[in-house]
Order: structure tokens, then C-alpha cells, then sequence
């Protein structure tokens, strides 16, 4: 399982991906039970295309689902690989997955974030005592590629490609099952691939008709471009209040695992996510961020087939001054 727990100078060959069993996934679960919340499922109030219910991951202790993966490949490492202490690169939400274990296990955290990444989630990881390393996009995303950055010390615990991160994020997956075992199909927010495929393994077990999404933002859409392509492919990227998903290419490690597993990939727009995250708020009362709210602007298309879908709202941490301008009408 830690094939991808690797130290920040490790090159040569990465070992290729599978999904995560069924039992990696339990034990998975086991690990990080005392750590996590098991998130509520409930239904949109509000008309819709189908019965849409929504897994509310941003009550997570960090406001993220990243808080499982980021325990369960904590978790596996030995204690020689953690002696120097853990980083990661992030946008914000892996980030204080990774700093939140690291304060609870005693061990130091580094993380390097885009220059674009949001106060509110730097300040986050900041109070979680995390050290902060800013870089240029193109340069962080550099390092998601290459699994290093000179001057990096510690376990690197990869925001993606990790198994054990893939395997925790596997544990929605059950609880989705649990809680909702006639479900149809699932909306997953797509940043990288980990937290779709992890879900996508564990129903693939457990019922194996439903259909996994991916939801994309228009600015920054590879998997519905490298899907049409049959491959990996490159677009252009553009920054957004929706920061958390969106990239400029599908990772080349991920690709034969994503292509296994989503089933397709809906891309919105950046007003179909503004008007999502109003429609939490104002019929849920519920406080998404952008990423988050991908998942139900993409259901909201009635592009998913199936009666009965499931969006999963990945996180919550979203600029007070972002949700201010949303909830007044206006699309940052």
C-alpha cells in the first residue's frame, strides 16, 4: 500500500496503480475512525432532475475529505519514514489533511502551496502549525507531477497517486453504500483523481452498476478532454474562486485508473457553481466551497443518469468575502 510514500529526492519508476481492494479499503476505515467524522448524507431540498442527496464531507474536523486519505497513508508510513516529518503539495484542503494528522501524531509539516491558493486555507494550515512554501503554479504543479522539490525534507504524501490516500478516500465509498445502498450514481468533484477512483473501487465492490462522475469547472476541465481523446491531454488552465479541483492535464500515473472507473466527466460553468453554492446555503443551509458545489451544479444538468445520485460535497473552505459576493448574485 505505500508504494507512493516517498521521500522528497526518490526518482525512477512509480509502481503502477490499482484500485484499492475492498478489504484495504475496511482496514482503511479502521485506521482513521477515531479521526474523522462519518459524514451525514441527506437530500437536497430543492427541485431537481433526480433524487439528489448530498455527503457532506465539509463538516470534517479541516472542513475537507482530504482529512482521510491524508490518515490513512499517515498511518501506513513507518516511524524511519516520518522521522524527518511529512509534506505535501497543495491548493488548501490536503494541506490541512496532512498538517491536521502531523499535529495529532507530533511530527513536522511543510506544505507547498500555488501563489493563487486562498487566504482562508492558508490560514488554516497555518493555525494547524504547518510550515508554508508559496511557488509559481507552473512550479507547483511540477512537483504533483514529480513527487519532489529541492530542499525538501520528510515523507512526501502525494495529494493523488498515493494508494493510501486512494484507499481513504475509499472509505465514502462504504458509508455511501450503507447509507444509501439503491443509489444510481455518484458526482465526485475532479482535481486529481484520488478521491473519485477511491469511491469508485469501493461501489465497483459493493454495486457495481453505479455510475461514477467526475464534475469539472470550465477553466479547468482535462479529464472531459482526455476522456473524448482516449488519452491524457493538456488545456488551458485559468484560476478561479473554484480552486480546489481543476488542473492542466490528467496525471499520466492516474489516467488508467480514472479511465477504469468514471464513467464520464460534466463540466459547468463558473455561474453554475456560484448559483450551486447559493442553493446550499438558502434550501440546505449549507456552507460549500467551490469544488464542493461542483458536484451538484453538475447533477443539477441532469447530465447523470440514474433516479437516485449523490454529490459529494468535498469541502467547506471557501473566502467568507467569496460566499458574500455569491450570496448577493454576483459570480466572482
Amino acid at each position: 500500500m505505500g508504494g507512493l510514500l516517498s521521500s522528497s529526492g526518490a526518482v525512477g519508476p512509480r509502481p503502477i496503480l490499482e484500485p484499492p481492494s475492498l478489504e484495504e479499503i475496511e482496514r482503511a476505515r479502521q485506521r482513521i475512525s477515531g479521526s474523522i467524522l462519518r459524514s451525514p448524507l441527506v437530500r437536497l431540498n430543492a427541485e431537481a432532475p433526480a433524487e439528489i442527496y448530498l455527503k457532506l464531507e465539509n463538516l470534517q474536523p479541516i472542513g475537507s475529505f482530504k482529512l482521510r486519505g491524508a490518515g490513512n497513508a499517515m498511518a501506513i508510513a513507518s516511524d524511519a519514514q516520518v522521522a524527518k516529518g511529512v509534506w505535501t503539495a497543495s491548493a488548501g484542503n490536503m494541506a490541512q489533511g496532512v498538517a491536521w494528522n502531523a499535529r495529532r501524531l507530533g511530527i513536522p509539516c511543510t506544505v507547498v502551496v500555488p501563489e493563487h491558493a486562498p487566504q482562508a486555507k492558508l490560514a488554516a494550515v497555518a493555525r494547524l502549525g504547518a510550515g508554508i512554501v508559496k511557488v509559481p503554479f507552473h512550479r507547483w504543479w511540477e512537483v504533483i507531477i514529480e513527487h519532489r522539490l529541492e530542499g525538501m525534507e520528510g515523507l512526501f504524501v502525494h495529494p493523488v497517486s498515493n494508494p493510501g490516500v486512494i484507499a481513504g478516500n475509499g472509505t465514502i465509498g462504504l458509508e455511501l453504500f450503507e447509507d444509501l445502498p439503491d443509489l444510481d450514481a455518484v458526482i465526485v468533484p475532479y482535481g486529481g483523481g484520488g478521491l473519485s477512483t477511491g469511491i469508485g473501487a469501493a461501489l465497483r465492490a459493493l454495486k457495481p452498476s453505479a455510475r461514477i462522475y467526475a464534475a469539472e469547472v470550465e477553466t479547468a476541465a482535462p479529464l472531459a478532454e482526455s476522456l473524448r481523446a482516449g488519452g491524457p491531454r493538456e488545456v488551458s488552465y485559468r484560476p478561479s474562486f473554484v480552486d480546489g479541483i481543476g488542473g492542466k492535464t490528467v496525471l499520466e500515473e492516474m489516467w488508467p485508473l480514472v479511465n477504469r472507473i468514471v464513467s464520464d466527466s460534466i463540466v459547468v460553468s463558473l455561474m453554475q457553481v456560484a448559483e450551486a453554492i447559493r442553493l446550499l446555503v438558502e434550501r440546505n443551509h449549507i456552507v460549500a466551497e467551490g469544488a464542493g458545489a461542483a458536484a451538484l451544479a453538475a447533477a443539477l444538468t441532469g447530465r447523470a443518469r440514474g433516479a437516485k445520485v449523490v454529490c459529494i460535497i468535498s469541502g467547506g473552505n471557501i473566502d467568507p468575502r467569496t460566499v458574500g459576493q455569491i450570496l448577493a448574485g454576483v459570480t466572482p
